[in-house]
């Protein structure tokens, strides 16, 4: 029989059954465990006494002999020995050696056995050897015949071991015997008490069955005594439970009897069953006490039953009018759980992107938005539930019926203990009032970049014109190759800046650079290189932290440069005098590429953090800043369908090798600008 069955057969027994069996199974264990030990101590303690015999009528004879060996007198040493040979019937032989082996006295009649002479030589053995023999085994006893210090000769006495035997075995039997008395009579006993209990048990097992089909006014416990019911009884004939014997406590009676059992609950200050003395007048054993907290549990299901289902509705009606209100917001509102999975959406969000509310619950952002969306969603509500700050930002995407800006809340929801349990969004649609803001504010940017186009025609161009003269005039009449390198860098940087006028001029109108495949970590070390010296003037660091990996983008080189050169810029004068600029960039498989711009400057405060990208708007003192740069910077990083943004204090990560000591140690800037790698580029 495999285990298996082995183990269903043992559950499928009754359970009067598995008492007897384990009870029986039990004592013929431990009976016959010991059983078989006292056997096995009795057995040695019988081959024990066996041996002392023996050694006592050895040592005994050898005394006796010390006369007649001395005097040599040959009859008196075969009476001994045959006397004692006569006495007791499970000896074997008898005879007497002298010091040098021979043989004086013995009991053979049909001549002495040699061979007895060559075994048990040493005299000096505390214990006897068991020789086998024609006649059996036997135990062979070595005396040694002293006087003072002499040695006259030695005793040898065989004993044989079949009586000592036979005594063993009839003790055996009478063991076996008697653990089969006490294992059958405890059989018997365990077959009483098995009825005993499985006989209670079943009428348990009975009301047990009536509550399950909803009968939560059964009496489960055993009946009260006689001398209880007195205790119980109710006299009030109005009282619905008049004459009740079956309610046992009166801290739980209150519900059938209100105006007599609760007022003799309080008067005695009974607050709790336990302290009840008709909870206490029916106690007996554990069964009992079973059927008691049995009768307890059911007086409490059924309030809380009532308690439940009154709660039921009242939480029905809540979650009625709550779904209501959730379904006639426009807004959209979400919940997810710590694993950013969907709890709850509201009807609108439903509705926006044509997914069933009942479906909603248990997807994550992965099977909603597309791949690059759902991992920006992820990292953002992951540093959400991660930091417990909540976030508010604009996005844009396009949609068939044009593009579309939410304004989304994101905030962490906490559970009672304090911990972070899942993350709320809302968010509305801002489309009409961004549509009218952009605008505005394009307006705005034409009317205010088309006053400052005419003013950098005239202020710049003809500065660099003349700059850019004297570099060529320069350059013709310089051989030095050193000089003359350094020259073609003030000329290809005056040619940049002239680039660059021409693109604020191109920004003002909203126009299209022209794209080419950029080498992004090319173009961030020639901006290093070309700034990097005027910086170190000041006692700041530039740390280069470039991912080789990182593929190539299409885009415009030089605006691209001039992204690098306003977040460079705008880091040293953070700094001031001696600090650190960490430049890293990265990518990750899903084709977005970072360049991220920290410093360990005196930071932006929260209310700036939202318009460093506005035209115009500039923390530095007057005459040291005129506002362009960042929103230049937005604008190019937007042509190129990447984002920009900015965090102040700068996390940890972006500054992780910035150690400068004695230098700048504010809270720090840090401008992350993501950018989607070239596709074919991307394996």
């Amino acid at each position: 029989m495999s285990k298996y069955s082995l183990k269903g057969l043992l559950h499928s027994l009754r359970f009067r059954t598995k008492i007897t069996v384990g009870v029986a199974l039990m004592l013929i264990f431990s009976g016959l465990s010991i059983g078989l030990l006292l056997s096995a101590m009795s057995s040695r303690a019988l081959l024990d006494a066996g041996k002392e015999r023996g050694m006592a009528l050895t040592a005994g004879l050898a005394f006796r002999l010390v006369e007649p060996l001395l005097a040599m007198d040959f009859l008196r040493m075969k009476n001994l020995i045959d006397n004692n040979y006569d006495q007791y019937d499970d000896l074997l032989y008898i005879f007497l050696t002298d010091t040098n082996g021979n043989v004086l006295a013995h009991i053979f009649s049909g001549g002495f056995p040699t061979d007895l002479l060559k075994v048990n030589q040493d005299s000096r053995q505390p214990q006897p050897l068991l020789l086998s023999t024609e006649k059996g085994a036997v135990y062979d006893f070595n005396v040694d015949i002293i006087l003072g210090p002499r040695k006259l000769g030695s005793v040898r006495l065989g004993l044989a071991r079949a009586k000592m035997e036979k005594q063993i075995q009839q003790q055996r039997l009478i063991s076996l015997i008697c653990t089969l008395g006490v294992v059958s009579l405890g059989i018997v006993l365990a077959l009483w008490f098995g009825r005993t209990v499985t006989l209670r048990l079943n009428r348990l097992r009975e009301s047990a069955e009536e509550i399950v089909k909803g009968n939560l006014d059964v009496q489960i416990g055993i009946p009260l005594e006689r001398n209880c019911w007195d205790i119980m009884k109710c006299d009030n004939r109005d009282c619905p439970a008049y004459g009740d014997r079956r309610r046992r406590c009166w801290y739980l009676a209150g519900t059938m009897c209100p105006q007599h059992s609760e007022g003799m609950a309080d008067s005695l200050n009974v607050k709790s069953c336990q302290d009840c003395p008709v909870f206490r007048c029916n106690s007996g054993d554990e069964i009992q006490d079973l059927a008691e907290v049995l009768d307890i549990m059911e007086v409490t299901v059924k309030r809380h039953i009532e308690e439940v289902t009154e709660r039921g509705k009242t939480i029905a009606r809540h979650q009625g009018l709550l779904k209501t209100i959730m379904n006639v917001t426009p807004d959209f509102i979400t919940l997810q759980d710590k694993t950013l999975a969907y709890r709850f959406a509201s009807k609108a969000f439903c509705d926006y992107f044509g997914i069933d509310e009942e479906e909603m619950v248990g997807k994550t952002d992965f099977d909603i938005f597309s791949e690059r969306q759902a991992q920006l969603n992820f990292h953002e509500d992951k540093q959400i539930l991660l930091s417990g700050r909540s976030l508010a930002k604009e996005i844009t995407f396009r949609r068939p019926d044009g593009q579309r800006w939410l304004h989304i809340v994101k905030v962490p929801v906490y559970d009672q203990d304090g911990g972070i349990m899942g993350l709320l969004l809302t968010a509305r649609d801002i489309s009409v009032l961004k549509t009218i803001q952009e605008q505005l504010v394009q307006a705005q940017k034409m009317e205010d970049l088309g006053r400052l186009a005419g003013g950098v025609a005239h202020e710049i161009n003809t500065p660099l014109g003349i700059i850019l003269g004297y570099t060529q005039l320069l350059m013709d009449d310089i051989t030095d190759q050193e000089l003359l390198g350094n020259l073609q860098v003030v000329e290809k940087q005056a040619k940049i800046c002239r680039k660059i006028v021409a693109d604020l001029l191109g920004f003002s109108r909203s126009s299209q650079s022209v794209r080419e495949t950029v080498d992004l970590n090319e173009s961030l070390r020639e901006v290093v290189q070309l700034v990097e010296h005027a910086i170190s003037l000041k006692g700041i660091n530039i740390v280069q932290q470039l991912d080789p990996t990182v593929p190539p983008l299409s885009g415009d080189k030089e605006r691209l440069k001039q992204v690098w050169l306003n977040l460079l810029n705008n880091g040293a004068d953070a700094i001031g005098q001696d600090g650190n600029i960490v430049m890293r960039s990265c990518w990750n498989k899903s084709g977005l590429i970072e360049v991220s711009v920290a410093d360990t400057g005196e930071g932006v405060s929260p209310e700036h953090l939202d318009k460093l990208f506005d035209p115009f708007f500039t923390t530095k003192q007057v005459g040291k800043g005129t506002g362009l740069g960042l929103s230049v910077s937005f604008g190019i990083i937007k042509e190129h369908d990447g984002t920009i943004s900015a965090q102040s204090p700068a996390p940890a990560k972006y500054l992780a090798d910035a150690a400068s000591p004695g230098g700048s140690s504010g809270p720090g800037t840090v401008f992350v600008v993501r950018l989607p790698a070239e596709k074919k580029s991307i394996k």
